[in-house]
């Protein structure tokens, strides 16, 4: 009997073992485990600098600096116009057709060509309408810069592919790489500029290098402007989706120092980066789980759903301690990070730390379940509305409630997201529960 338990106990540890072994080397880990890295390099290497960075430029170049950042982001969403949703669907759909893959290529390069160069020249208009970037042009031109390359990169098409490693081992070069140069070269206020440029160098790089990794699998394709203007068409509903979410993310930011000075800028935006730097720890599974869930809903809704319902639970189940967590130690979370002077900023993040499970949950059941059921008009009116309420609340806080206004206009329009996205799934009977009561395409 002990020989017979031995043997069997031995067979259970090599059949664990193999299984642990084919569950590494699937393509959904081993992509999520190289989202990871980028999402650590994307918003956890930036812990490293802003504490360093708020620091030596102060509350009021920090913040100063944030403001700057945040026309930046508007340059990427506007670049990348969604292309990271639209695109990468197509992509995955269509894994097998070189040709198309060549297609999409080049019609994604135009349109992103052509969109750099409307942000180059808004920009300019911007750099005479408001007084700050008057007196910093600099600081306006090297933002700019650094949002259009961050937005040219191939993200979206290896993850399309779901073949991330090498790809995300670029970015994460990229980033270690400009942080060096930051923590070794930015000593002053006045060096504030030289944040942007380093990481404008560092992207150029693995975009470069992506782009002849993309070119070596696919026949080169001249963007016609047929195929532009379609890829165009494709993504608008995610441009609209993007641009509607940038009301009440990055551009809040930029609105809030259109009625307030610099430093309460940077109180509100060193909170809200930490906040976010926390939330990115749920990103790289959902990243991961889109290309896969585009794929499997047109293979087999009720596993589709499946896989939604146990990301419901595991990633929501986190984002709600990791929430928990950020409230109950804002305050040795901000003297830590930001240092002496910040200490406007810790209410601040208490606010933002709801927004941590209210992300996680509208990132599941909008983007990873209303997209891939073809539901982007839906979802993107959800979001253009939430932009518009952000946009009026922060219009009506802001200026009398300052960086604590506009905290709560970010969470308010979140919470509106998230309840939209419940209704309606429930009001169509789309959501992801176990028993369909109508055929999928009865009820779209």
């Amino acid at each position: 009997m002990s020989t017979n338990y031995c043997v069997g106990w031995v067979k259970m540890r090599i059949a664990v073992l193999e299984r642990g072994k084919r569950l590494l080397e699937s393509s959904l880990i081993q992509n999520i485990v190289a989202l990871y890295g980028v999402q650590f390099a994307r918003y956890l290497l930036p812990l490293i600098t802003i504490p360093y960075l708020t620091r030596v430029l102060g509350p009021e170049g920090w913040g100063g600096y944030s403001f700057a950042y945040s026309f930046g982001m508007f340059v990427i969403v506007v670049v990348e116009y969604g292309f990271a949703y639209s695109a990468t669907r197509q992509i995955a759909k269509h894994q097998d057709d070189i040709l198309y893959r060549s297609r999409l290529l080049g019609g994604v390069l135009g349109a992103k060509g052509l969109l750099s160069l409307l942000v180059i020249l808004v920009s300019v208009v911007v750099r005479f309408l408001i007084p700050f970037f008057q007196q910093r042009s600099n600081l306006l031109m090297v933002a700019t810069l650094w949002g259009v390359v961050s937005a040219s990169n191939f993200l979206w098409y290896f993850q399309g592919l779901e073949r991330m490693k090498v790809v995300a081992a670029l970015d994460i070069s990229a980033k270690l790489i400009a942080t060096i140069l930051i923590m070794t070269l930015v000593r002053t206020p006045a060096d504030d500029w030289k944040v942007f440029v380093f990481h404008t160098m560092a992207i150029a790089i693995s975009v470069i290098v992506a782009l002849i990794l993309a070119y070596k699998e696919v026949p080169f394709s001249m963007p016609s402007w047929a195929f532009i203007g379609e890829t165009m068409r494709m993504g608008w509903s995610m441009f609209v989706f993007r641009g509607a979410t940038s009301l009440y993310t990055v551009g809040n930011a930029f609105i809030l120092g259109v009625f307030v000075t610099p430093v309460y800028v940077g109180y509100f935006i060193a909170a809200e980066r930490i906040s976010r730097g926390f939330l990115a720890m749920l990103y790289p599974i959902s990243q991961a789980l889109y290309p896969r869930l585009s794929k499997l809903i047109v293979e087999s809704r009720g596993r589709a759903a499946q896989l939604v319902r146990h990301t419901l639970l595991i990633v929501g189940g986190g984002a709600f301690l990791i929430g928990a967590g950020v409230f109950v130690f804002a305050s040795p979370i901000v003297n830590v990070l930001l240092g002496v002077g910040y200490e406007p900023s810790m209410n601040v993040l208490r606010i933002l730390s709801l927004l941590i499970p209210l992300v996680a949950l509208s990132n599941i059941l909008g983007i990873q379940w209303m997209l891939p059921l073809g539901m982007d008009r839906s979802f993107s009116m959800v979001v253009l509305s939430a932009g518009l309420v952000n946009f009026v609340l922060a219009v009506l806080l802001a200026p009398r409630y300052m960086h604590i206004g506009m905290a709560w206009s970010i969470v308010i329009s979140e919470l509106y997201v998230t309840a939209m996205i419940y209704f309606i799934l429930r009001w169509r009977e789309l959501g992801p529960s176990p028993v369909s009561r109508k055929p999928l395409r009865e009820r779209i």
